[in-house]
């Protein structure tokens, strides 16, 4: 097991590709690290040492997602603090709604609380299911390309 340089409830700069940052918070993280699960905010700015952080909340992320760790763990995703007195149970694992376009099914999956890739039950729900986000496993690129594009 390799020791990681991140742990749940840290918050981390994500920059932006067209400058300035983004942050994300480490919601659950397994002993091992690699999938994650990440919850995303609408932060623009530049990054100092000595800049103070908006308070962040749950209910005010853009974005909750499982992403892969390798961006935090090269640094290019640098750990700039934590949230004050993180209480995990506030930051919950959601479920994601999976769809399959051509035969019009949707289901909704549900992963491990203490392991972001670890899917312990899928069930069926309605094609038009709302208030979910997608089941996706994203890449750092991406998670930078979609912040960046928000408003």
């Amino acid at each position: 097991m390799t020791d990681l340089n991140y742990r749940e409830g840290d918050i981390f700069v994500v920059p932006l590709r067209n400058g300035g940052f983004s942050v994300g918070v480490i919601a659950r993280s397994p002993k091992d690290g690699k999938v994650l699960l990440g919850y995303f905010f609408r932060v623009r700015s530049e990054w100092s040492p000595n800049m103070t952080l908006p308070k962040l909340e749950p209910k005010d992320a853009v974005k909750v997602a499982r992403f892969g760790d390798l961006a935090i763990i090269k640094g290019n995703w640098r750990i700039i603090g934590r949230v004050p007195e993180w209480n995990r149970a506030e930051w919950k694992m959601p479920k994601f709604l999976r769809k399959d376009d051509l035969a019009k099914c949707a289901w909704l999956v549900t992963y491990a609380d203490d392991d972001p890739n670890e899917q312990i039950s899928i069930e069926a729900c309605p094609f038009d299911a709302t208030g979910y986000e997608k089941d996706s496993l994203l890449g750092a690129g991406f998670v930078e390309m979609m912040l960046t594009r928000l408003p």
